[in-house]
């Protein structure tokens, strides 16, 4: 269902533009298209607490020129996507990320495309590509593998990788819920200085993700999200199967690239080696200097390309 525009019209340049809707079985959401009718579709996917046009909006402009078509959806619980039901559980678990995406193509009828993200969105990207491998082309991932293992939610890591975490067990408090309904945008500003230590962000580009944050139903997806991945909540039963298909930590078989950004302030940059046996298919592993947790913001020719290089490394597998 759409808001009464042509999903295939075609705009000029890039930026917040026409917003589409289409509905789901749990969302109505809403996205931006652009590029080519024709195009190889290219789903693009933002983190928390993210703007998925700030973070794509000059990725586009470069995939939209080598004749891709690039969907930038706007994950439950931000900007106008929105539940259609009271009773829908405000999940934010990784698998109602997952699921989200497949039933967008669905929804769009597009049998197959790249999926590229990260953060959240990259979440989003392998619980998909490892779960439906058969609708992903290729897979463009920041910070590697992204799946949860919930059977090791408990185990600590180094206090030096928990002390990034800090909004993890912030969240996991009434008071971290409230202090997140109280002042979203102060707590999104340390989150953005801290995970990305070097990005000069402008003022304007804050505000015009801070409208995001104003969704109903942003609190609860956010805390649930992260009360979920530390064992601490229960997830919505329409996902529990597809959780226990997660723990088994599926590998990604379809083509993909992953990047590490050399500033990230809360995942240290590595060769990739950790998460490379996860990575059963063809795969490519670059670190981005300069560049912080929200990669595609920050240095946009450099996600452009990995998605061009997992495009790429699809079709000469077809070819072989």
């Amino acid at each position: 269902m759409s808001n009464g525009r042509t999903e295939g019209a075609e705009r000029t340049g890039w930026g917040p533009g026409p917003l589409y809707r289409v509905r789901t079985g749990e969302l109505e959401i809403a996205y931006h298209v652009t590029g080519p009718a024709g195009g190889t579709p290219v789903m693009l996917l933002h983190g928390w607490p993210f703007s998925p046009v700030g973070s794509y909006a000059e990725v586009v402009t470069v995939l939209a020129a080598r004749g891709y078509r690039c969907y930038v959806p706007y994950l439950r619980g931000h900007g106008q996507t929105r539940f259609l039901r009271a009773d829908i559980v405000r999940s934010g678990e990784q698998a109602a990320l997952g699921a989200d995406l497949i039933a967008f193509m669905d929804a769009l009828r597009i049998p197959r495309a790249l999926f590229a993200g990260y953060d959240w969105g990259g979440r989003a990207a392998d619980v998909a590509a490892a779960l439906w491998p058969d609708r992903c082309t290729g897979l463009v991932s920041v910070n590697g593998y992204l799946i949860q293992n919930l059977a090791t939610a408990q185990n600590p890591l180094a206090p030096s990788l928990e002390e990034g975490f800090w909004y993890f067990f912030y969240f996991s408090t009434e008071r971290g819920r409230e202090g997140l309904r109280r002042d979203r945008e102060g707590l999104a500003r340390e989150v953005w200085r801290r995970n990305s230590p070097q990005w000069d962000f402008t003022e304007a580009e804050f505000a015009e993700t801070a409208a995001l944050w104003r969704n109903p139903d942003y609190v609860d997806v956010v805390v649930h999200s992260y009360r979920h991945r530390l064992g601490l909540a229960p997830g919505a039963p329409r996902y529990a199967a597809l959780e226990r298909r997660l723990l088994d930590q599926p590998k990604i078989t379809v083509p993909a690239v992953t990047l590490d950004g050399g500033a990230d302030g809360v995942t240290p940059a590595t060769d990739g080696s950790g998460y490379a046996p996860h990575f059963s298919g063809p795969w490519a592993h670059h670190v981005v200097p300069g560049a912080g947790h929200n990669l595609p913001q920050e240095r946009p020719g450099a996600f452009a390309d990995a998605v061009s290089e997992a495009d790429s490394m699809g079709r000469h597998r077809l070819d072989r």
